[in-house]
């Protein structure tokens, strides 16, 4: 061993996929150094490890997720080198606990590394633009491996791009994130997003120790047979992992607490988040008169940086699972858990979880009688008082040390294919999952990758006026004051600042957004941005069979007519993969940097500078409440979510944020490209500011898009790549 720090150690499996597609576990003994992550097949002695990796800035660990292998479950995790992507780790556990242990100190020793190098931030004055992304592709000479092993794992041996492919089999559907906006608002007292706010909900009634909501906003794109969102809120005296196992079972213990449950089985594994579920109802409405109800539909899950567990659900059609005889297939618009940790009460742990279902039941029952719908969904809503139930009746209780979820799964997929064979044979046959993936691939940011303090709960009063006064002196000196001639810049995305305007953009007002104030290094606080530093001037959307990068040499641009007026511009390109790729591309413009100020350091600086400061705040202020769940409002540092591929022109940074490129964002990137005409998001870009002297933060800008149409998309002409 080296002579390094060793900050974290243990056995973990070593996942991987032979040549010959079969997927193989190996139990490897781990070693973080503070600059080193290796793997020996016995605890080091003075020997050679069989594989290492050098930690820098470029690095990420991804969470993959739980795969299985014989029936074993590991949560696996995939750590490699963005700049050098074949060559990567792959490590498993058998505990969830244990993984996100390695994965925390794996991501402290990259922050330790890139906080190092942050004073360096503006070493570099200027970088010409490289053709194509850095990839330099060379394997570790340390690797000894077996030979018939292929790359790291699946997605290894493969490009990004080619990744997205691999994993690209869900979620296929608009499955809608409802718990993000919770989530924000209870951290930021965000007014934007109040989700218990009496705008969007009441509550109806409290039933068996639970409070029942009903959701206000009514959508008119809906079926009126379906059901506005209900919940139920309880909270249950388990830990998270305990309550998350029970509600991602499908075998008989499922019986225990869930009342209205009557069969479940997989039909098919997307990938170690997402599945896709056939699930029968046993509702007690008139059973004789009212036929049985059961359900297609994608599952998605993950866990956040808190501890709480997300699990999503929505229909859709599979060519594996059509109607069944004796059944009304039902339709969930929406629905799942929300499973947060509190603090504990005498020793005990407790939960809050929260169940929402928005369900149209079909058939007469739901077209003509009210009461029906309401009666089966409360029945369904009630199955949070079977989980406190359930647990409460139980003194001792220790959790389970591997993970079962998924072998409970998988062993009563294999017993229904023997047993409870689904029928095949659609009405309707539904298009592959490969090619509703591929033109779903839309969405939002995972919240994993948001900045850290988001999470904090802020509970104060608004600054003083004194405070506010002196973060506004403080911004005025690094904005130029010289307006800029608007007229002399178009894209083919019109402006238009109407509200009911569709198919357009406007400026978003800074004010919509809470970014950190001066005081924050002492006290958390953040206030309202107010004004931009740059001006947005146009914005192009695009479309095109491949992925178009380094848009700004395209001439004619607005980028192109503010380099030859002088000015300085920066560019942000909004890759989305699929069967057809699209652009949003944002022209942000200004007369000069102000030199030493954070957006020039920002500008001239590398890249692992770059990536550890490039922040967004995403909005959506018109939509369903069910989508403005998918999209939250928590900032996200770029840098770690997706690849962002910087190309740095005379008089302007074009900034390609590709984002499919994320493993663990693939699982939602489909969200909202199906709704997206009814949507009004906003989004603001920013340096994200960690020193006293960088604060306050300020917008480099923010946008509007309203209802876009992906019809109104162009392929764009673009110059051979030169500066």
């Amino acid at each position: 061993m080296s002579n390094s720090k060793v900050v974290y150690e243990g056995w973990m499996v070593r996942y991987g996929r032979r040549k010959i597609g079969r997927s193989y576990i190996h139990m490897r003994y781990f070693v973080l150094e503070t600059r080193l992550l290796a793997y020996y097949k016995k605890k080091p002695q003075d020997k050679v490890p069989i594989k290492t990796l050098l930690i820098d800035g470029n690095c990420r660990v991804e969470d993959r997720g739980l795969k299985t292998h014989h029936g074993h479950m590991v949560y696996v995790l995939s750590v490699y080198n963005k700049k050098e992507q074949y060559n990567r780790i792959t490590m498993a556990a058998f505990n969830i606990q244990e993984a996100l242990i390695w994965k925390e100190k794996i991501e402290s020793v990259i922050d330790q590394y890139q906080d190092s190098q942050a004073s360096y931030g503006n070493k570099y004055l200027s970088f010409e633009y490289k053709s194509g992304m850095d990839n330099g592709r060379t394997a570790s000479s340390s690797d000894r491996e077996s030979q018939f092993s292929a790359a790291e794992d699946e997605y290894g041996s493969q490009r990004s791009l080619s990744r997205r492919t691999t994993i690209g089999k869900g979620p296929p559907d608009s499955v809608f994130d409802w718990t993000k906006e919770i989530d924000s608002d209870l951290a930021n007292q965000n007014s934007n997003n109040q989700a218990f706010s009496r705008k969007y909900w009441r509550l109806l009634q409290c039933q068996n120790g639970l409070r029942i909501f009903e959701e206000l906003v009514e959508v008119d794109f809906l079926p009126k047979s379906c059901s506005r969102a209900m919940k139920a809120v309880g909270v249950v005296e388990a830990t998270c992992e305990e309550i998350f196992e029970l509600v991602m079972s499908m075998d008989a213990t499922r019986f225990e607490w869930d009342c209205s449950f009557q069969y479940g089985s997989l039909v098919e594994e997307v990938d170690g988040h997402t599945a896709i579920i056939y699930h029968s109802l046993q509702l007690d409405w008139f059973p004789m008169l009212v036929w049985p109800r059961d359900l297609c539909y994608v599952r998605y899950w993950r866990r956040n940086d808190d501890g709480s567990y997300v699990v999503l659900f929505r229909s859709r059609e599979h060519e594996n699972c059509g109607p069944q005889p004796g059944f009304v297939r039902a339709h969930i618009e929406s629905g799942g858990f929300n499973i947060s940790p509190m603090k504990p009460h005498n020793g005990r742990p407790r939960t809050q979880v929260q169940h929402l279902m928005q369900i149209d039941l079909k058939g007469w029952g739901a077209g003509y009688i009210s009461s029906f719908q309401q009666h089966c969904l409360l029945q369904m809503l009630n199955c949070v008082a079977g989980l406190r139930e359930y647990f409460s009746q139980t003194d001792n209780r220790t959790a389970a040390p591997r993970i079962p979820v998924m072998v409970n799964m998988t062993s009563v997929s294999n017993s229904s294919k023997r047993n409870h064979k689904l029928n095949s044979s659609s009405v309707h046959r539904s298009p592959s999952l490969d090619q509703i993936h591929g033109e779903n691939k839309n969405g939002v940011l995972m919240d994993e990758y948001s900045d850290e303090d988001e999470d904090q709960v802020v509970d104060q009063e608004t600054l003083s006026s004194s405070i506010e006064i002196e973060d506004k002196r403080t911004a005025d000196d690094e904005e130029p004051h010289d307006q800029i001639d608007l007229s002399i810049f178009s894209g083919n995305l019109r402006r238009d600042h109407h509200d009911k305007a569709r198919d357009c953009w406007t400026l978003s007002d800074g004010s919509n957004f809470r970014v950190r104030s001066k005081q924050f290094c002492y006290d958390k606080s953040k206030v309202p941005a107010g004004k931009h530093l740059m001006e947005l001037v146009a914005v192009d959307w695009f479309k095109d069979t491949k992925r178009m990068d380094h848009v700004a040499r395209r001439r004619g641009c607005a980028a192109q007519v503010a380099s030859d007026k002088g000015l300085f511009s920066i560019v942000f390109n909004l890759q989305v993969p699929g069967s057809t790729h699209y652009s949003m591309v944002f022209y942000f413009v200004t007369k000069k940097l102000v030199p030493g100020s954070l957006l020039q350091r920002f500008v001239d600086g590398d890249d692992e500078f770059r990536n550890s400061r490039l922040k967004l705040i995403p909005s959506v202020p018109k939509g369903s409440w069910i989508v403005r769940q998918s999209v939250g409002s928590t900032p996200c540092l770029l840098g770690k979510a997706v690849d962002c591929n910087y190309i740095r022109g005379p008089k302007y940074l074009e900034i390609d944020v590709d984002i499919g490129s994320s493993t663990v964002a693939n699982g939602v990137l489909g969200l909202v490209i199906g709704v997206i005409t009814t949507l009004v998001v906003d989004m603001a870009f920013l340096v994200q500011a960690n020193a006293a002297d960088e604060l306050p933060e300020r917008l480099i800008g923010a946008v509007r898009v309203s209802h876009i149409e992906l019809s109104s998309a162009i392929v764009p002409v673009l110059d051979s790549e030169t500066t």
